[in-house]
């Protein structure tokens, strides 16, 4: 793809952790797991000695094999999620679930032998220096114990998933990655739904409206296969946690019960942030009525989310990109900002889109390399900058624990997602003291766009999935059902601030999120790091320079203890409501400043009103 300037996005080289499915290093740590996990499961037939080297033994052999299994996974997966076509990349990708599988099955005996010897474990990484650093490891994996059917039901249940669960993502992703539509009726030209979504950024409405409506006719051609998909990904985690031991006290399944284990936060920090969201969609609504003013329309419509306000219509090229994002992180941290030079000099990102390549972006880490690699759809966009940025949080947040042990470095979806938009809150804020009065209404409105998204979307995605767990266990629903399901929870979130009937009802087609069998809710994380973020943020600016160690102390914290232990650290309570309204505080501010730029300026719907209307 080229971009303005002429200048490539470049694609990743992954040769460096791997040079291929055949070289000697791949199949190395292929035979290397299988004898790693094989003697792990020896070393558990035992019932663990409560002493220090016994348990060291233990986590370390545990460690060591899921630092082979992830650097694997994590290779097979980013050849195929670049190109969905590759036949030998999903193979391998069945091969290591099929070698791991018997990992799966040693980590359930190992956190039951913990268990075995709860009392006396506990106490002795009270008391052992050697073992004060797993203190919560280990307490946790208790913890688990009591949430996991016997070995045997385990074993059987990772099997089975390799064909049911983890299948349906896989479909999802094949699907999804390669679903498309007639665009150029007079020359035969299609488009993918990667393609057509990237419409959504255009600064032309009829091109949005256009390319809104090719992607609905693009899902509805794949309804079926992807409603499949999510009632199997759906069922098979209710029917399993709730054998695992996850129900209320009217035995129903406990859906947030397990998210917020999972995510490492209490109901009360939970309950506290869903609150301060759903008090904050009027301050949203105003935000998107102002909005419409700004692109002369009477009321937004979904693709009008994404259109570009003022005049930060500017396209960026890839080497802008790579110059201003580490100079960005420069001045926050040094360290920082040469960490993000390298990732872009060594080839770790991968922004061109393609056919067969998947939508969205991510990150992912190699533990064996101590190396991170990017995958992004750029389109040159400021959005697409940003979305850059994101994942350098990503794969700074790894370079930071990436010394530390395994046990110690597994961090949650909402401490994961702090470290990714505190990076982008650093890009922001300098492009917005560069900016001219008319590109700061841009990006001003930018961000807003981006907040709404994490704030109000974010809020509308964890309705329907509370819906979809509160009716699945009742039977499938049809792909018309989620649709309606979606519809209703985009209409409650959104409310007067979007037109009621040009909402998105394939929303649940879109978002990868709700297909990983493994997580529920992988959505409110998102708020929870963007509030977080900005907090963190306010103090960085009042500390100054010295804040940028505190925050590596925070990041290095994220594997070692529960949320709220990681935000007492640096002063926070997040159990608090009025914490989580101080970010929404900052959000506001910017409201009011578009607000106030808005009536400053001409409204283009008082020129032509029936030209900004939709048919």
């Amino acid at each position: 793809m080229k971009l303005t300037g002429g200048v490539s996005a470049p694609r990743w080289k992954l040769t460096a952790i791997y040079p291929s499915f055949d070289s000697l290093e791949y199949t190395r740590d292929m035979s290397l797991l299988r004898e790693r996990i094989y003697r792990l499961l020896a070393l558990l037939e035992r019932p663990l000695q409560a002493n220090t080297p016994d348990i060291l033994a233990a986590i370390r052999a545990f460690e060591e094999s899921g630092d082979l299994a992830e650097n694997l996974e994590a290779y097979a997966s980013a050849v195929y999620t670049a190109d969905t076509r590759d036949a030998r990349a999903l193979a391998e990708i069945n091969a290591i679930e099929a070698a791991t599988l018997p990992l799966g099955k040693a980590a359930v005996i190992f956190r039951q032998r913990l268990a075995e010897r709860k009392d006396a474990l506990l106490q002795l990484a009270e008391t052992d220096p050697a073992l004060e650093a797993y203190r919560f490891f280990l307490a946790e994996s208790i913890e688990k114990a009591a949430y996991q059917m016997p070995p045997e039901l385990e074993d059987l249940a990772n099997d089975l998933s390799r064909s049911g669960g983890d299948a349906w993502s896989r479909l999802h992703e094949a699907v999804s990655s390669t679903a498309q539509t007639l665009w150029d009726p007079a020359t035969g030209e299609r488009k993918t739904v990667t393609a057509l979504r990237d419409f959504a950024h255009n600064p032309d409405r009829q091109i949005r409206e256009r390319a809104y409506k090719a992607e609905l006719e693009a899902w509805k051609s794949v309804e079926i296969p992807l409603g499949a998909a999510l009632n199997g990904v759906k069922g098979t985690a209710i029917t399993l946690d709730t054998r695992r031991g996850w129900k209320t006290s009217d035995g129903n399944y406990d859906m947030l019960g397990k998210s917020s284990f999972q995510s490492r936060i209490s109901g009360k920090t939970l309950h506290a942030l869903i609150a301060v969201l759903e008090d904050a969609l009027p301050l949203f609504r105003r935000y998107l009525k102002t909005k419409a003013r700004l692109l002369g329309v009477p009321v937004c419509a979904f693709y009008d989310l994404f259109a570009p306000v003022g005049a930060d219509t500017k396209q960026w090229t890839w080497e802008e990109t790579a110059e201003f994002i580490p100079n960005r992180f420069d001045t926050f941290d040094p360290g920082m900002g040469a960490f993000a030079r390298h990732g872009f000099t060594s080839s770790w990102i991968d922004a061109e889109p393609r056919e067969g390549k998947v939508g969205g972006a991510y990150c992912t880490d190699f533990p064996l390399t101590g190396e991170s690699r990017i995958l992004c759809n750029f389109e040159g966009s400021f959005d697409s900058v940003m979305t850059v940025a994101h994942e350098l949080g990503h794969a700074w947040h790894h370079e930071l624990v990436k010394d530390l042990p395994r046990s110690l470095a597994q961090y949650p979806m909402t401490l994961a997602e702090t470290a990714s938009i505190f990076a982008e809150t650093l890009v922001f804020e300098g492009a917005l003291q560069n900016a001219s009065p008319e590109e700061r209404v841009g990006l001003i409105e930018g961000n807003l766009k981006d907040s709404c998204q994490v704030i109000v979307d974010i809020l509308s995605r964890f309705y329907f999935e509370r819906s979809i767990f509160e009716k699945r266990p009742k039977a499938e629903l049809s792909p018309a059902e989620l649709c309606g399901l979606m519809i209703e929870a985009q209409r409650k979130t959104y409310g007067d601030g979007l037109d009621p009937e040009q909402l998105h009802p394939y929303m649940w087609a879109v978002k990868s999120h709700y297909y990983r069998p493994s997580l529920g809710f992988y959505n409110y994380p998102y708020a929870f790091g963007l509030l977080f973020s900005l907090g963190l943020y306010a103090r960085a600016k009042e500390e100054g320079s010295g804040f940028a160690e505190t925050y590596r102390g925070l990041l290095r914290l994220t594997g070692k203890a529960p949320a709220e232990a990681v935000a007492r650290a640096v002063g926070l309570n997040i159990e608090d409501a009025s914490f989580w309204r101080r970010g929404i505080e900052i959000i506001a501010q910017r409201v009011e400043e578009l607000e106030i730029t808005e009536r400053t300026l001409p409204r283009p719907f008082e020129q032509d009103p029936s030209s900004a209307c939709s048919s």
